[in-house]
């Protein structure tokens, strides 16, 4: 008797201990966009554009409910969908990629529901400034991937923040809006 309860004790808590392992994902940067929307000319149109090279890590536990995001823009693969204004953009008038190279973003998983994150509190570094800039994550799905046999996770996840904050101000004078709609797309695969 006595073994049969030591055995069912031990058995618990090794479950109790898979449950609460923590996964880390690498993130596939070819299915990884962070997309981003400008004003332009105070109104007149909305550019879109979106990076092209985005590598990183995300931790997550459904059963603690904790994760950590820590992602690295490329900011020299901005892309307008069109050569002139991809140039403009990376120039010193704007982001500045050859003092500036990189983006960042570093931040906590947060206000879980049914063991899925709804949030990101994070801080965005871009342009050489750091600012907070929480992100909500409108959908999350994890499967098993078909061809690798590991778990891969995909999210979609948006945001707000002026760019003026980060000394992007180009524009400003002219009355274009500073603000910048962050719109993420990103899928990452289970070490």
């Amino acid at each position: 008797m006595q073994r049969a309860l030591a055995l069912a004790s031990m058995l618990t808590l090794l479950s109790t201990q898979a449950l609460a392992a923590t996964t880390t994902y690498q993130i596939d940067p070819t299915h990884t966009y962070p997309s981003f929307e400008a004003d332009h000319m105070g109104g007149l149109s909305t550019w879109r554009g979106k990076f092209n090279k985005t590598t990183g890590t995300i931790t997550f536990n459904s059963f603690t409910k904790q994760g950590d995001v820590n992602v690295t823009i490329d900011v020299n693969s901005v892309d307008f969908g069109l050569d002139v204004m991809n140039t403009k953009a990376k120039s010193s008038d704007l982001l500045d990629t050859a003092k500036y190279p990189t983006a960042t973003y570093v931040g906590k998983l947060a206000g879980f529901q049914d063991g899925k994150p709804t949030q990101v509190i994070g801080d965005l570094t871009l342009h050489g400034v750091t600012k907070p800039v929480p992100l909500e994550i409108t959908s999350l799905k994890c499967m098993p991937h078909m061809q690798l046999k590991r778990e891969v996770c995909g999210a979609d996840a948006r945001a707000t923040f002026k760019r003026d904050d980060f000394g992007l101000d180009m524009g400003k004078f002219f009355g274009f809006k500073m603000d910048i709609t962050l719109r993420i797309q990103v899928e990452a695969i289970a070490d």
